[in-house]
């Protein structure tokens, strides 16, 4: 028998999701509508890209609930595809749903695994850009223009045509901007400020009868399902934008379930999530929807109203549903310039705020990485911009760390060795040294190494001490064997201690054990000095005895 306990408990949790699911909607709306007219796909695009992408993500993903559709980067890259493709509708249908494809692909591989490990600066760093050319690209419509796809342009446009604007769109939009920056946060969680700006500046523009630009015509009729036509040049042509455009979708997907882990305190499967999101793409490419993400903005919005199942992932796209049905006419209202204001809003939210107040005690290698991938991503190329981010930051931190690798000498102090010294008074080159390689040995490091070994000619044996487990890389490989051909030419022997027998497998398949010695590779270090002193003592007792 069902106790009363468990009944309450159950409805408890359906209400939860139910409060979760409609609080989410009220933020997806406006939200969805203002992304799908900035790509240039249409608010009905945006809004069915939401409901479709919502309910088929939420029904096959994580447990955790995640509200899904179209997002800031995800808008900018679609844009700017469209941009490129010169408004080929088609075109973009089937980029989008190569990119749904590749999204499977990749939750199949360790990339879901691997991008933990971006540095902070390029992800701050691209959130920044998003952020500005949000609030770029919204300039122009905020003054009543025709929206523009190309930052650049913007810019100029911009500059170049203050007496071309609308007054009354700049009026409703300004509007709309007061609205969600001085809402008070308090009342905020309860209503978001961005539908406040958009039902009150909305129902404002028709009573003043503004004459300002609309969406016009939303469309309230179920999606047709049609795949896109295509052909093997066009795969070839634009698999890079697939590409891109799948890589943004997966890493902002991880990015929003990571921020859902620390508020549920528990564990998302990313290849779930990833493979979700890219079967629901592919609906959404399939019906000329706008494809898009598990969104950290509503998914938290849900959650803070208390969703703990996917059945707020339901409930989400069934409240925009009705709102669509119940509300198109209001819909077709709405002023561009006030979705604007929306946009701008959001552009400035995606800025890393927190960054920017402690920019100034950033170490300098940070900032040449943020300010790389910021100025590539606005004026360039959202991928080109992370990957050169990437390269940059890899690239200065394997030379932080070859900075500290360094060659520690240990000269060797020893009775037997004081006396044969006395008798090699004019011969210095008879010593033996030892030497420590501190820090990491790999293609940073071994140029400079290379370097510090010349500094130890006129040695006559030299104990190399690598005592780390470290492989080496492909250039420390090399390395070594420049470093033993230099000594070699100076008549100096080699005398290596390590203790990883990987190691010495990687010297032996490249053949430097054998040009080396096998009778000169050591354990202990002990031992190898033994051995260089006792092969000195009977070099010395040859020459002169």
């Amino acid at each position: 028998m069902i106790n009363s306990e468990f009944i309450q408990t159950r409805l408890k949790i359906l209400a939860g999701d139910i409060l979760g699911g409609l609080n989410s909607a009220i933020v997806t709306l406006p939200q969805a509508l203002a992304f799908g007219v900035a790509t240039g796909f249409g608010a009905s695009a945006g809004i069915w890209g939401a409901i479709i992408l919502c309910f088929v993500a939420g029904l096959l993903g994580t447990k955790v609930p995640m509200i899904s559709g179209t997002t800031g980067p995800v808008t900018i890259v679609i844009a700017s595809i469209m941009h490129s493709l010169t408004g080929d509708i088609n075109l973009v249908i089937f980029i989008m749903l190569l990119a749904g494809i590749i999204q499977i692909l990749i939750a199949l591989t360790p990339f879901p695994n691997i991008v933990k490990y971006i540095p902070y600066p390029v992800i701050s760093g691209f959130m920044n850009g998003v952020g500005v050319i949000i609030i770029i690209m919204q300039l122009n419509p905020l003054l009543g223009k025709p929206t523009l796809s190309n930052t650049i342009e913007c810019v100029k446009d911009l500059f170049g045509g203050f007496a071309a604007m609308n007054t009354d769109a700049l009026l409703i939009g300004a509007m709309t901007l007061f609205i969600v920056f001085s809402f008070p946060k308090k009342f905020n969680k309860y209503i978001p400020a961005q539908i406040v700006a958009l039902i009150v500046c909305t129902l404002i523009s028709i009573k003043l009868g503004l004459k300002v630009d609309r969406i016009s015509e939303v469309s309230v009729s179920m999606p047709e399902f049609h795949l896109p036509t295509t052909n093997l040049h066009n795969f070839i042509a634009y698999f890079h934008y697939s590409i891109i455009l799948a890589v943004v979708m997966c890493s902002e997907s991880m990015l929003t379930g990571l921020v859902a882990d620390s508020l549920t305190k528990t564990k998302t499967s990313h290849k779930v999530l990833l493979s979700s999101q890219g079967i629901g793409n592919i609906c959404c490419a399939m019906t000329g929807s706008m494809c898009g993400v598990a969104a950290t903005m509503r998914t938290v919005a849900a959650l803070n109203a208390g969703a703990t199942t996917k059945i707020a992932a339901v409930v989400n796209p069934v409240v925009l549903i009705l709102l669509l049905f119940k509300f198109s006419g209001f819909v077709a209202q709405i002023p561009l310039a006030v979705l604007a204001g929306i946009l701008i809003k959001i552009g400035y939210d995606i800025v890393d705020t927190k960054l920017l107040k402690v920019i100034k005690f950033a170490p300098k290698d940070d900032l040449y990485v943020l300010f790389t991938v910021f100025f590539l991503t606005v004026f360039y190329n959202l991928i080109a911009a992370v990957g050169a981010g990437i390269v940059l930051a890899a690239l200065l931190y394997a030379k932080r760390v070859a900075d500290r690798a360094e060659l520690i000498e240990k000269t060797v102090y020893d009775k037997d060795i004081m006396k044969l010294e006395k008798i090699l008074e004019k011969d210095y080159r008879h010593k033996i040294r030892v030497v420590h390689i501190s820090g990491q040995f790999f293609f940073g490091s071994a140029t400079q190494m290379i370097s510090k070994f010349d500094e130890f000619l006129g040695t006559k044996y030299l104990i190399i001490n690598y005592d780390t487990n470290d492989k080496l890389d492909i250039s420390a490989i090399f390395a070594f064997e420049d470093i033993i051909t230099r000594l070699k030419a100076q008549r100096i022997k080699i005398l290596l201690v390590m203790n990883s027998k990987d190691v010495i497998t990687q010297l032996e398949n490249h053949g430097l054990v054998d040009e080396i010695g096998r009778d000169r590779i050591f354990a202990d270090e002990i031992e190898a000095i033994n051995f260089a002193k006792n092969s000195l003592k009977n070099k010395i007792k040859r020459r002169f005895f």
